[in-house]
């Protein structure tokens, strides 16, 4: 699910065997071989990567001052690590992946590792990671000490082989359509709109698509792994970062040390990835509400109601107006769903977004476009969000078969929207290409634990619109001998990096010494956000 958004080849189990048997054993060809003898040698995928991390290992990262326009404060080193485009053919093509580091803050005695992190997305970086620690982030201090912090850019992402799929000043132009059709014609539209970008991304990063998934992102993560020296992965994912942990796990169980995932990706197969967005339009008309009922609650700071009802009458009127004439020429229903739907993500946007729907309630438009208007002259920031969008669609469709019926695809998010308005309809058109995507689309890895995968610590907030409370239930289950924590009452997504002791401690504790509850935990929400 995308970071802030939301957001396969499946190994057979005797590959899997055969990946641990020979991943210590592969070396790189001979001297003697030409690159004519190897280049199109095709392996299976089990026994590629495998080839590819023993390379890693003996390459290693050279770690150096990292480019000054990565914006990345002196203390953090950065590098690349080199993988196969397609791991069947591990001495063809490669691709450089971007990594960054900081080491641990605490004695060499104290060093465990490396802490490997994924934001989510698909198609969010991770390069800032280790500026938690240059920060001083309270939350991580006392893991800081253990381990170095490592953050690193998945294939097609940022600084890592980035692919495209439309010009980014032309993806960030505004306003776009009201997502709400109003008539067939409107439909038949935004399906157009969705066939050209998924043939605008063949035509710009075509030979990177059917290679863009899961299963090879954790594949690359393994080479990280070796060439960061490291025997054994200590990993921190959040939001699609947990479905590449859980891949991951199942493909390289043996190679786990510790594992935190946190705000969790249904791994069911048949939720990937079709189901899994019809499940977050429900999920997230439920904390819409949530943030109505904060709102009315605080009616003496943003008077727009006492009621959640009457905070809904107000988002709606301001998304007529805005449908009738787009505020400022830019900012129409499109644009406004984008910046709201930050409500439902974070609570820590509950305040902003409510200000900003207060001060057009008294009159001031100028402060929704200043909020919620594209800014043309930031093309280095149009650039990410296009390449973000670009991975998420390539992943996600890359992943699993979607459905290509029409007929579906209007029968199901036609009846959603009747309960549910707020993103379902906008999540359909986002999704769409997949269902004319021109490359080829894989069958997901079936997550499950297998022989040596140590215990992994699940958290959840109980109300998470973009991952689902039912998608941590889903993995707890999946993976024998994990833990999970229930934040109770809550829906922030990404909760390992709030504060709640209750939390925090236990995930302290666990990627300290590795101590997990005898039994699953319930902790209460953290604070409650201030008007």
């Amino acid at each position: 699910m995308r970071a802030n958004r939301r957001t396969a080849a499946a190994g057979s189990a005797g590959a899997l065997i055969a990946a641990t048997l020979i991943a210590g054993a592969v070396t790189a060809p001979t001297a003697s071989a030409s690159q004519g003898d190897t280049r199109h040698r095709t392996v299976s995928e089990a026994q590629g990567v495998a080839i590819a991390a023993a390379r890693a290992a003996g390459t290693g990262i050279d770690w150096q001052d990292c480019p000054p326009d990565w914006g990345l404060e002196q203390q953090i080193k950065c590098g690349w690590v080199s993988v196969p485009l397609d791991y069947a053919k591990p001495y063809g093509k490669q691709i450089k992946l971007a990594v960054d580091h900081i080491g641990n803050t605490g004695t060499p005695e104290e060093r465990q590792g490396a802490l490997v992190y994924n934001p989510g997305g698909p198609g969010g970086s991770g390069l800032r990671f280790p500026r938690r620690v240059v920060t001083g982030a309270p939350v991580w201090a006392k893991t800081a000490k253990a381990y170095d912090f490592v953050g690193f850019d998945p294939r097609g992402v940022g600084k890592s082989t980035p692919i495209s799929c439309v010009d980014p000043q032309e993806f960030v132009k505004a306003p776009k359509m009201d997502p709400v059709p109003d008539s067939e014609d409107d439909k038949r539209a935004q399906r157009k709109l969705a066939r050209e970008y998924a043939d605008g991304c063949y035509d710009r990063s075509g030979e990177m698509l059917p290679h863009m998934t899961t299963p090879n992102t954790a594949r690359d993560l393994d080479v990280i792994r070796a060439a960061l020296g490291e025997k054994k992965l200590n990993f921190l994912g959040v939001s699609y970062g947990t479905y590449l942990g859980a891949v991951y796990g199942t493909l390289f169980p043996t190679h786990v040390r510790r594992m935190v995932v946190d705000s969790v990706v249904n791994p069911s197969r048949e939720k990937i990835w079709y189901q899994a967005n019809l499940d977050q339009d429900v999920a997230f008309e439920g904390r819409w509400k949530d943030w109505q009922d904060w709102v009315a609650a605080n009616d003496a700071t943003y008077h727009l109601g006492t009621t959640r009802d009457a905070v809904q009458a107000k988002w709606l009127e301001l998304r007529a107006a805005a449908k009738k004439s787009p505020l400022g020429g830019v900012v129409g229903p499109s644009e406004l769903i984008s910046f709201f739907q930050s409500a439902p993500y974070y609570d820590s946007a509950w305040a902003s977004r409510a200000s900003v729907l207060s001060a057009w309630a008294a009159g001031d438009t100028q402060a929704v476009v200043d909020a919620a208007a594209p800014d043309m002259t930031d093309t280095a920031g149009n650039a990410a969000s296009e390449n973000g969008n670009a991975v998420y669609t390539a992943v996600e469709c890359a992943d699993a078969k979607w459905p290509t019926s029409w007929k579906k695809w209007d029968r199901d998010n036609t009846r959603l929207h009747r309960d549910h308005p707020f993103m379902t309809w906008a999540n359909a058109w986002m999704n769409l290409p997949c269902a004319t995507w021109p490359a080829k689309q894989q069958t997901p890895v079936n997550v499950k634990a297998r022989k040596g995968l140590p215990p992994v610590l699940i958290v959840q907030s109980e109300r998470d619109a973009a991952t689902p409370y039912e998608g941590a239930v889903e993995l707890h289950a999946r993976f024998e001998g994990s833990r999970m924590i229930t934040e109770k009452n809550a829906g922030s997504h990404g909760v390992t990096s709030l504060v709640n002791s209750c939390i925090n401690d236990r995930v302290d504790a666990y990627l300290l010494t590795g101590a997990l509850d005898s039994s699953d935990v319930t902790c209460a929400s953290h604070a409650t956000p201030k008007p």
